[in-house]
């Protein structure tokens, strides 16, 4: 019996943990944004401080899901190969050395979706299930 209950708890964790990690993560630009693709090294160079552009030389601005969301981690493991702590470390040293600030930061998907289709220099993450016209993926996280 014993082995059952186990056994049962451990194959409902796993469905479980694998519908939490399904969520496709992708890389947002404004529909009007002539931009149609990019490469994972330079949105890292983006939302790193790194570049300040896309490739066609417009000016590109960050937009960051809040400190904490399961999204920003997963973004910056997925984009930067860096967790949440060396993010952090990042940010501090960058800011103390003025080479750079930290992306805007917006609350959730739906803010970031609007700030992205709003602004045609913007460039954000949300999770797949939140696109809709307004905004284009240029990068898919999976």
């Amino acid at each position: 019996m014993l082995k059952s209950t186990l056994y049962t708890a451990l194959l409902l964790g796993g469905l479980t943990g694998g519908a939490a990690s399904a969520a496709e993560l992708v890389v947002i630009v404004s529909a009007r944004t002539p931009v149609a693709a990019l490469r994972q090294d330079q949105v890292a160079g983006i939302f790193l401080a790194e570049a300040s552009s896309f490739p066609d030389g417009t000016e590109a601005m960050a937009v960051d899901q809040g400190i904490g969301s399961p999204l920003r981690d997963e973004f910056y493991q997925k984009v930067a190969n860096r967790s949440p702590a060396l993010m952090k470390a990042y940010w501090t040293k960058m800011i103390f050395t003025g080479r750079g600030q930290p992306p805007r930061e917006a609350p959730n998907s739906a803010a970031v979706r609007r700030l992205v289709a709003d602004n045609p220099g913007m460039i954000g993450y949300i999770e797949r299930a939140a696109l809709d016209p307004s905004v284009r993926p240029v990068l898919v996280l999976k």
